[in-house]
């Protein structure tokens, strides 16, 4: 089985709170991905243009923020299980769990983001994310926050939008995290100064805490594109750290999931594992109705 990640990769995640992984994902399951995105988006040669999409300064709040946000869905979507389930990949669940020292994870946000050069204005101010993940603010321990990885599904160079952040160690110094309150220019231009930058390959991952400076770059490629993923996992029982209710998303093509799914898998997005009390041959009878193509063998087996 191809390794994934290492241990300096964790090393890395543990002092910064941000570590770039490049190709983690086979050349097999970024292809089946990447048709999975022109499923759903169609095809990035009609959408891309040539030109980027500038605005001015005015303009920026009241527009940019909105395009962004075009091509952004949560899953699960009507197409294959290659997207709808990739960020359930097992190699990024055991990822996560080591980075946040638990066996037990919790995935609350998974959304798939297309962009396209000329569609909009993608630039924005570094920023940290806690503030729409937590009413809190960051724990002190890496464990106590989350991860967020972003997955990319096409080449991403320095003209296609890759996230820029600033290593902890190096933003620290110049100010605390404070979601939308740092965008004074002089903070801004320190933070640009010292940034750093996730371009990589088709198949990269970068994970990231809600704690970490970064940014979205603008498209400038000629009919360039990104496809990427945004999973967040905390730990189960995390109650302060929260996006998603899955269960909101209820007339979404579930059964894509629960048909491909494994236990492990699954407990991730809130559903009990195997030989969980919840579980009796009442409830698998009913959740049979609800999925009738959720294989629920393993749930059968392990009723107390």
């Amino acid at each position: 089985m191809k390794k994934r990640f290492t241990k300096d990769h964790l090393k890395i995640w543990e002092k910064e709170g941000a570590v770039l992984i490049k190709s983690f994902f086979t050349q097999n399951e970024v292809e089946n991905v990447k048709n999975d995105f022109e499923i759903i988006f169609g095809s990035h040669k009609l959408k891309a243009k040539k030109k980027p999409l500038i605005l001015k300064e005015g303009e920026k709040d009241s527009i940019s923020k909105e395009k962004q946000f075009l091509n952004f869905d949560n899953i699960p979507l009507n197409c294959s299980k290659s997207l709808n389930l990739i960020a359930l990949h097992p190699s990024l669940i055991n990822f996560e769990k080591k980075a946040l020292k638990t066996r037990s994870i919790h995935l609350y946000q998974c959304q798939i983001w297309a962009k396209y050069t000329g569609e909009a204005d993608y630039d924005q101010p570094f920023h940290c994310d806690f503030g729409n993940h937590t009413l809190t603010v960051p724990s002190e321990k890496n464990t106590g926050n989350s991860v967020t990885i972003l997955l990319y599904f096409s080449d991403v160079t320095e003209e296609h939008g890759p996230m820029h952040f600033v290593p902890r160690h190096k933003s620290i110094k110049i100010t605390e995290p404070k979601i939308f309150k740092d965008h004074n220019k002089s903070i801004q231009n320190k933070l640009k100064y010292l940034s750093a930058s996730s371009a990589s390959p088709a198949g990269s991952i970068f994970a990231y805490s809600i704690d970490l400076y970064h940014r979205g770059t603008n498209l400038i490629k000629p009919y360039g594109y990104r496809y990427a993923i945004m999973a967040c996992y905390k730990k189960s029982g995390n109650d302060s750290i929260g996006y998603c209710s899955w269960p909101w998303h209820h007339k979404k093509p579930w059964d894509i999931i629960f048909n491909n799914a494994t236990p492990e898998q699954l407990s991730c997005l809130g559903i009990p594992p195997p030989g969980n009390n919840f579980w009796n041959e009442d409830t698998i009878r009913r959740n049979q109705l609800r999925w009738p193509g959720w294989n629920m063998e393993e749930y059968l087996k392990r009723i107390n």
